[in-house]
């Protein structure tokens, strides 16, 4: 159908098969569009943001520092982190979940992507800078002209500060490590051998490795903290599911241990849970393709530079896909089940060869934080939550305060108790509105 973004005319595609056809690709229907116009004015030209015909050169380069075995070998560093920032919770404490995950996944891609470079002090300052950026940025993607963003108020002062001290802090690190010849084997030294080829093909460019490192840090800190926050959000709304994710952690991770490569896999109804989520509340929920060319979509002809836009979350509650799609089922993703999902319906890495190059480093930091986390503490919500879902560039919470409470481990193998029948505070779930759903921060895919 078609919609406007102002004065711009632009094509909202809301079929699984019309997604499809256009996420596979991407010669026709490039990234562009308001959202990547921006993220290009921020990240640069980076794998999240750049056009189809330098895509291909530059994943090649990145895809080293994703194979899965390279994964497997970081599950500890992400058990640490997740270990390190719950150690300080104690029973019946207030935990800001949102804050506490940006944290745990800020913390796992700072070390992945910069091992040891990164101080705490600097860290802090990213975090600070990313909250501040992404706050800004969906206004910027909705409204079609500069203008607005030029005046001096506070928030376009606060913005532009933050998004100068992020590049500064990375062309700070980027060249003390080229001044520091011991080897890492991070992300950031995949880059700088790439840099320093001599192979005209694989050799990057100084702006191409700030903009890698930048797209890297927002991907790797924004989606995964808000997949978790939304999992341990509807997890407390919903006992019995989180009853069985007990179960089977007691069971995977007997010792108490952060779940290592060998336990992963073993995870199944976790893992269920994390992708149930990303139906239910996919963190990117909006995205934005242009045409490289006059083409046809669905029986419309759109000119050369046409906007065409889709939405994962729409997707994802359609109930021609997804059967009572407002509600939280973690079954859904059973084999049988999972296998009747159209193509195309199911999306929050997107597809294709523009498909999240993190896709399944995401999975596996989501899937060893909230195992360790729930085999030791199950979250309650504050008396009178109310689910609060708000439109922003993703989607997700962005305030949620819990209570945590130490678990008693059940001998393996004991069913969990069945839910109280005693009157509990009141915890309304806010109905799902796609005209109304998303958050503060900022997705690629």
């Amino acid at each position: 159908m078609e919609i406007r973004l102002g004065p711009v005319r632009a094509w909202m595609v809301c079929h699984p098969d019309l997604v499809h056809q256009v996420l596979m690709d991407p010669r026709t229907f490039d990234k562009g569009g308001p959202l990547y116009d921006r993220l290009r004015t921020l990240l640069g030209d980076g794998v999240g943001t750049c056009r189809h015909q330098a895509h291909r050169r530059q994943r090649r380069l990145l895809q080293p520092g994703f194979h899965k075995a390279r994964i497997a070998g970081q599950t500890e560093l992400m058990g640490e982190e997740v270990e390190s920032v719950c150690r300080e919770w104690r029973a019946g404490q207030e935990i800001d979940v949102s804050a506490t995950m940006l944290t745990v996944s800020a913390r796992v891609i700072s070390r992945v992507l910069f091992s040891d470079s990164l101080d705490a002090a600097k860290a802090a300052e990213v975090h600070r800078c990313l909250v501040t950026i992404v706050r800004g940025l969906f206004l910027r993607t909705v409204v079609p002209v500069d203008a607005p963003f030029r005046v001096p108020t506070p928030a376009n002062r606060r913005f532009r500060h933050a998004s100068a001290r992020l590049r500064a802090i990375v062309d700070t690190v980027i060249a003390e490590r080229r001044r520091d010849t011991r080897a890492r084997d991070d992300l950031l030294g995949v880059l700088l051998t790439a840099a320093r080829s001599d192979d005209e093909s694989a050799a990057i460019t100084e702006p191409e490795l700030r903009s890698q490192v930048l797209t890297l840090i927002f991907a790797g800190a924004e989606t995964t903290s808000l997949c978790l926050a939304s999992a341990f959000e509807l997890l407390a709304l919903h006992p019995e599911e989180e009853g069985r994710l007990h179960s089977e952690v007691d069971a995977v991770l007997a010792g108490g241990r952060p779940p290592g490569s060998d336990e992963l896999p073993r995870l199944v109804h976790t893992r269920h849970v994390l992708t149930e989520t990303l139906r239910h509340r996919p963190p990117g929920w909006l995205f934005t393709r242009v045409t490289t060319k006059e083409t046809d979509l669905a029986g419309h002809r759109l000119a050369r530079g046409a906007t065409v836009l889709y939405s994962p979350y729409l997707l994802h509650h359609d109930p021609a896909s997804f059967p009572d799609p407002d509600r939280f089922l973690p079954d859904r993703w059973l084999p049988g089940q999972a296998a009747a999902v159209p193509p195309g319906a199911m999306i929050p890495f997107a597809a294709g060869a523009r498909k999240c190059i993190g896709d399944t480093f995401a999975m596996a930091e989501a899937t060893v934080a909230i195992a360790y986390i729930a085999r030791h503490w199950r979250l309650r919500h504050l008396p009178g939550h109310i689910e609060r879902l708000r439109p922003a560039a993703s989607l997700g919470p962005r305030d949620l305060v819990m209570v945590c409470e130490p678990r008693a481990q059940r001998p393996v193998g004991t069913p969990p108790r069945a839910p109280s029948l005693a009157p509990r505070a009141t915890q309304t779930s806010g109905v799902h509105d796609p005209r109304t759903a998303g958050g503060d921060d900022v997705n690629y895919a």
